[in-house]
């Protein structure tokens, strides 16, 4: 069995990193009104149990018929053989029932911990929280196109996120900042997310140390025995679909697993390449998948917290290219729901996804159309909610200003519809009487400032006002947001001691490697 190498420094005491972290929130930017989503509508159910049945038993066939590959992991080969799976060489044949049985340890819901508390979030239940997009190599503007990421380009994307009152979390990889030697840049990502936010966060999956790193830094920043204790940092790690899981892979899950953070268990099945071309097969795949990866965390450490992940996507078939924000991956969306609430799990699926290559029409279409499956799953952690371009390899500065507006409207769109006396406004009726209007009634007057949503970058002008103001289109007008934005930027307050430690870190750990950029 191999001993995970040890990349922590000595802990910090709880009260050092937790205290300092609250007297520096005192001082930070003004918090969310609302940190996360409460949804007031229920999601939606497409399928009955009879359906439910039939996926969960193919899963099943799947999982104890064709079984999954565990590779260059020994460690987790061992957790199998001792909960009772069939292990032969690599490849792991589950008896049914044993992955659902452990998965019982797994929470329902957690909070996952903030700098700031008034901004930590809650992730299950009927909770949303929406998270930028993640893991684009190229970043575009409408005025330098298509380039290569940067770490400025990442910072500035984490700018952005923190100054939207419509994205709860700060996000993870943004975008790939190729400037910083591979081996390296995971350090500068998670610090600028703690310098540059005061929200939740996500670290690196690409290597146990480079997670190992991340949660050392969290530790720096929250203190140890807080973070032995709580959730602060999350990591999205995927399945090698079909039906493999790389020991990178799973070693940086078994990391996050055993230092109690949340690892996010994500299959990405490409219909007809990574799976079958048929959406019920494709699903039945990523419930097998999903499962082994969710309970390989509470074989590590029983009870840690743990999201159950999806990505479904479609492919043109003339062409062999992914597409995005398809109307069959979104129905599929909708059953991956129903079957992770089946196993009481908290549940990341879809976003706001599309193949456009610009921010136009066709951008829209496909991210309403991903997004609103997302909603209408149940999703409690929504990764990809704004920037996602060019089949997530273009980070859009654009698109990211315009798909925050549309996370503000998804906002009031969960928030459903009120029932009372005021919004029944029967005395309303009687001070205006038949034929007359409400512009200036009593119950407007009191009501006008909440009862609509008003999108930032949306023009409700009359078309002879919009054409004198220049025939400016959405994609300018974002343009100019972001732009602003960036401008009135202020960084949330982050204590001076704590900074010098993560610096500290981060030195030491890149003086003890050469850089590498592959």
């Amino acid at each position: 069995m191999d001993t995970p190498t040890d990349t922590t420094t000595p802990r910090r005491s709880r009260s050092g990193g937790r205290q300092a972290r609250q007297d520096a929130a005192s001082q930070a930017t003004p918090s969310l009104a609302r940190p996360y989503i409460q949804r007031a509508i229920p999601p939606y159910d497409i399928v009955g149990e009879e359906g439910l049945a039939k996926i969960e038993a193919a899963a099943d066939r799947i999982l104890a018929e064709t079984g999954i590959e565990f590779r260059d992991d020994p460690v987790a080969l061992a957790h199998w053989r001792r909960a009772g799976a069939h292990v032969t060489g690599d490849l792991v044949r589950f008896p049914p029932g044993l992955l659902r049985e452990l998965l019982k340890t797994a929470p329902r819901e957690f909070t996952q911990h903030a700098r700031n508390p008034a901004n930590s979030v809650q992730i299950g239940g009927k909770n949303v929280v929406f998270a930028p997009a993640y893991g684009s190599p190229f970043v575009m503007d409408l005025d330098r196109g298509r380039r290569y990421g940067t770490i400025e380009d990442f910072r500035n994307f984490i700018k952005l996120a923190q100054s939207s009152p419509w994205l709860h979390h700060s996000g993870g990889t943004i975008c790939e900042p190729t400037d910083v030697p591979v081996n390296k840049r995971h350090l500068d990502m998670v610090y600028s997310h703690i310098r540059y936010s005061d929200r939740p966060f996500m670290g690196s999956v690409t290597a146990e140390d480079r997670a190992g790193d991340n949660i050392e830094m969290s530790r720096i920043l929250f203190g140890a025995d807080f973070v032995d204790q709580n959730c602060v940092i999350l990591g999205n790690v995927n399945v090698n679909s079909p039906l493999v899981w790389d020991g990178t892979m799973t070693r940086s899950l078994r990391a996050y697993a055993r230092a109690n953070q949340a690892a996010v268990i994500v299959p990405f099945i490409l219909g007809g390449a990574m799976g079958p071309v048929t959406t019920a097969g494709g699903i039945a795949q990523s419930l097998a998948e999903t499962m082994a990866g969710c309970a390989l965390t509470q074989l590590e450490r029983p009870g840690a917290p743990v999201i159950f992940g999806n990505f479904l996507s479609s492919m043109s078939l003339r062409s062999g290219s992914p597409t995005f924000g398809t109307p069959e991956p979104a129905a599929g969306s909708l059953i991956i729901g129903q079957l992770a609430r089946r196993l009481g799990l908290p549940l990341r699926c879809a976003g706001n996804f599309t193949t456009s290559k610009v921010p136009d029409a066709q951008a829209m279409m496909e991210g309403v159309m991903s997004m609103m499956s997302a909603v209408h799953c149940g999703a409690n952690f929504i990764l990809h909610s704004a920037g996602f371009l060019d089949g997530l390899l273009s980070m859009s500065y654009e698109k990211f200003m315009l798909d925050a507006d549309f996370c503000g409207a998804l906002h009031s769109y969960l928030d459903g519809v009120v029932i009372d006396d005021n919004t029944l406004a029967v005395d309303a009726f009687a001070e205006v009487g038949p034929g007359n209007h409400f512009f200036g009634c009593a119950h407007t007057m009191e009501n006008y400032k909440t009862a609509f949503f008003d999108a930032s970058l949306s023009n409700n002008e009359p078309f002879e006002k919009w054409e004198l103001g220049g025939s400016v289109a959405s994609p300018e007008r974002a343009n100019a947001a972001w732009k602003r934005s960036l401008a009135e930027y202020e960084a949330p307050a982050l204590d001076s001691s704590i900074d010098a430690a993560l610096q500290a870190f981060m030195d030491r750990r890149k003086s003890e490697m050469e850089d590498a950029w592959y």
